[in-house]
C-alpha cells in the first residue's frame, strides 16, 4: 500500500503567539507549491488558532502537542480534543517521551487519548521509543512491544485507520545523536510487524511510521530511503522555517 510521507514539526514550548504566526507564515511562503510530502507543525496550545489561520490555503496542517481524554469537565488546565479541533488543527501528538518523562504519562493515558483524538476527528501521532539504558540492556523490542500493544489495547483495526506512529529513540532526542540507518529500519520494520500481528497486514501496510531523533537536513534523505520510514517528527530543527523547509526539500 502506498503511504503518503509526512514531515511533522514539534515546536514544543517555544514561540509566543506572534512569533508562531510569523514563523508559520514564513513556512507557508517557503513551502508554496510543495504538495509532497505532507507537512504538519505543532505549536503550543495558545498559538494553534493563530498558526492555523496563517497556514490557511497552504496545504500545511497544524497539530497539537497533547490533549486530555475527556471532552469537557472540571479538569483545570486541560485541553480536549473538540477544543483542539475547533482551532483548525487536524493532528495531535500523543505520548511524546517528554510527556512520559516529566508528566508521568503511561500507556494507559496514551490509549485513552488516542481514542479521544479519533472521536474528535483528529489524527493521533502516537510516540514510542526506548531510553539509552533500555537500548544498552537490549530491551528496545520489549519496550516497543509494550508501548504499542498497551497504547492500542481494545481497539479494532477499523477504529485506528489513519493512525500515525512516531518512533523516537529517547537517547537521540535533542542530543545530536542519530540512530544508524540499520537501527532505524530494524526498529521500524519491527513496529510494522507488531501492528500486523495485532491488526492485520492491511492496516500495518498503510500505517505511517515516522522517525524522530535529531533529524536534520543532512540526514533526512538517508532516513527516508528506508523501506519502513514514512516521514519524520522533527523537534529543534523545525523551529526555524528555513531549516525545516530544507528537511522537506532534501527528501529527494
Amino acid at each position: 500500500m502506498s503511504r503518503k510521507q509526512l514531515i511533522a514539526g514539534n515546536w514544543k514550548m517555544f514561540k509566543t503567539g506572534a512569533e508562531a504566526g510569523q514563523a508559520a507564515q514564513k513556512l507557508a511562503d517557503l513551502a508554496a507549491g510543495i504538495r509532497e510530502p505532507e507537512i504538519m507543525i505543532a505549536p503550543a496550545f495558545p498559538s494553534l488558532p493563530i498558526v492555523a489561520k496563517a497556514l490557511e490555503g497552504s496545504g500545511i496542517k497544524t497539530g497539537a502537542q497533547n490533549l486530555f481524554h475527556e471532552n469537557e469537565g472540571a479538569y483545570t488546565g486541560e485541553v480536549s480534543g473538540p477544543m483542539i479541533r475547533d482551532t483548525g488543527a487536524s493532528y495531535v501528538i500523543i505520548g511524546h517521551s517528554e510527556r512520559r518523562q516529566y508528566f508521568m504519562e503511561t500507556d494507559v493515558h496514551v490509549n485513552k487519548k488516542i481514542r479521544s483524538a479519533f472521536q474528535a476527528g483528529l489524527t493521533p501521532v502516537m510516540c514510542i521509543g526506548e531510553s539509552e539504558t533500555e537500548r544498552d540492556e537490549k530491551k528496545t523490542f520489549s519496550v516497543l512491544d509494550k508501548q504499542v500493544s498497551n497504547g492500542l489495547k481494545d481497539f479494532r483495526s477499523d477504529e485506528i485507520e489513519g493512525l500515525v506512529v512516531a518512533y523516537e529513540p529517547v537517547w537521540a532526542i535533542g542530543t545530536g545523536k542519530t540512530a544508524t540507518t540499520d537501527q532505524v529500519q530494524e526498529v521500524h520494520g519491527y513496529v510494522r510487524s507488531l501492528i500486523a500481528g495485532l491488526f492485520g497486514n492491511f492496516l500495518a501496510s498503510g500505517t505511517r511510521i515516522l522517525y524522530g531523533g535529531s533529524v536534520k537536513p543532512d540526514n533526512i534523505r538517508s532516513l527516508m530511503e528506508l523501506k519502513d520510514v514514512d516521514g519524520a517528527l522533527v523537534g529543534g530543527a523545525s523551529l526555524d522555517p528555513e531549516k525545516f523547509i530544507k528537511i522537506v526539500q532534501n527528501i529527494g
